[in-house]
């Protein structure tokens, strides 16, 4: 008791930044699920079709990451300074690299459509519908990208709740969009430029908040040329944070393709499981960015003792939040998977995967803080290495142990996603400790 009053401000700090946050990743969620609520009402295909082009976006969303995480170290280290000249000059360099990127991307998208879908398994049936809705949603990615860069920026100056109120219009949006188009018969269409111009009006609302905040976004030949500096900082710092994802997204397609040589309904029941995980998943996400923004901001302070506090402040918040969805999820495991699945066998597995996971829920909170840490004090070259430990090693090495070659089947391949989580939070833990976060210069 005497230790939480004694942390009273900080607490109140970390769950000021981390519940919009929260609140974002819901809604960012629910994006893609009314997404395919109204895909449904058009058929299977359609549905289909939006999971392959989902599951291309990702992949570029890797990218846009790198360029996000490697903004909000600088952003919140110069903030922590109150060097809002640098602040605004790390803001024009990341926009100018994520322009670049998302062109490339979309020039990429324009030319290659159809061989890319169909390199994602797309069949001819498929294809049909999922050309125009990859076409009208990936080709202007530019929208997402600086989304996703603008909104890095805000929290980084310890506004997490701009980019939840701009996600939550989005959403709202997004849903008259759907049923305006969908009662035109617009079919797959009208859901793809739906989200296009949800999106598009997320980025114009984080730019006018930005705008509001002093920090107005011009690209020219001065500020670019004088920031060069700090575009290579925002590379160096991104680039492991990008790979780290990288590794994570290819990892996941080995992953996947393991699971559906053991069966098909082992690979139901593994994304019914994988989809009801990443709900959970979130309140580690949220408080690990209001962790990411303080240490860059504690340091930039120049106050390491500080920063080491805060951040075993937030695995302590963190590890009881993330034990009470461990519990709820082993209690409720069964009503949950019915929610889902009709299937007897499918429902078994789910909830026997569910209760695994549910007893690592704790070593969630520490491999996602001490990440969230090690990456906002600039340090992201060590997760990138924990992860392809973790993905590979673990993940895919012994996942293929346990659930082909010694037939433990779906809960074998969970052992190993359990596994590496421990392994990984173990790590993170003993690199954190280890300090060398204290002397990268940004």
């Amino acid at each position: 008791m005497l230790y939480l009053l004694k942390n009273k401000d900080d607490i109140t700090t970390i769950f000021t930044l981390a519940i919009p946050v929260i609140m974002e990743n819901i809604l960012q969620a629910f994006i893609g699920t009314v997404d395919i609520y109204f895909a449904g009402s058009i058929n299977d295909n359609a549905i289909a079709a939006i999971g392959v082009t989902n599951l291309v976006i990702n992949l570029f969303i890797v990218f846009f990451t790198a360029i996000s995480m490697g903004t909000s170290a600088i952003v919140a280290r110069n903030f922590g300074k109150g060097e809002m000249d640098k602040v605004k000059e790390a803001v024009i360099e990341s926009v100018f690299l994520g322009i670049i990127i998302s062109l490339v991307v979309g020039i990429i998208n324009i030319i290659f459509y159809k061989q890319i879908l169909k390199a994602c398994g797309a069949s001819n049936e498929i294809l049909q519908l999922a050309i125009p809705y990859y076409v009208i949603v990936s080709v202007p990615i530019i929208f997402l990208c600086l989304s996703l860069i603008l909104s890095s920026c805000l929290r980084s100056t310890k506004d997490t709740k701009t980019p939840m109120i701009a996600t939550a219009l989005a959403n709202i949006l997004n849903i008259i969009l759907n049923i305006l188009f969908m009662k035109m018969n617009m079919g797959i269409t009208g859901l793809a430029l739906a989200t296009t111009i949800s999106r598009c009006v997320d980025m114009i609302i984080l730019m006018i908040k930005l705008k509001l905040d002093n920090i107005e976004i011009k690209l020219n030949k001065s500020s670019l040329k004088s920031g060069k500096d700090t575009l290579k900082s925002i590379i160096k710092i991104g680039a492991p944070a990008g790979m780290e994802k990288l590794i994570m997204r290819l990892g996941q397609i080995v992953y996947n393709s393991m699971i559906i040589s053991i069966g098909v309904p082992s690979f139901v029941a593994h994304n019914i499981a994988g989809n009801i995980e990443s709900y959970t998943y979130i309140p580690a996400l949220g408080f690990g960015v209001a962790t990411a923004t303080l240490v860059g901001i504690t340091l930039g302070i120049g106050d390491s003792e500080k920063t080491k506090e805060i951040v075993y402040l937030a695995d302590k918040i963190t590890i009881i939040f993330m034990m009470i969805v461990g519990i709820n999820l082993f209690i409720f495991a069964p009503e949950i998977v019915k929610m889902f699945t009709k299937t007897k066998e499918v429902q078994l597995m789910v909830i026997h995967v569910l209760r695994l996971i549910s007893l690592f829920q704790s070593f969630i909170a520490i491999t996602q803080i001490f990440t969230s840490a090690l990456q906002g004090a600039g340090d992201t070259k060590f997760p990138m290495y924990a992860t392809l430990i973790g993905i590979w090693g673990i993940r895919v090495g012994i996942g293929y142990l346990l659930g082909v070659i010694l037939s433990f089947g779906l809960f074998g391949v969970w052992m190993a996603y359990a596994l590496d989580i421990t392994i990984r939070g173990i790590l993170l833990i003993i690199r954190f400790n280890y300090g060398k976060w204290k002397s990268i210069i940004i």
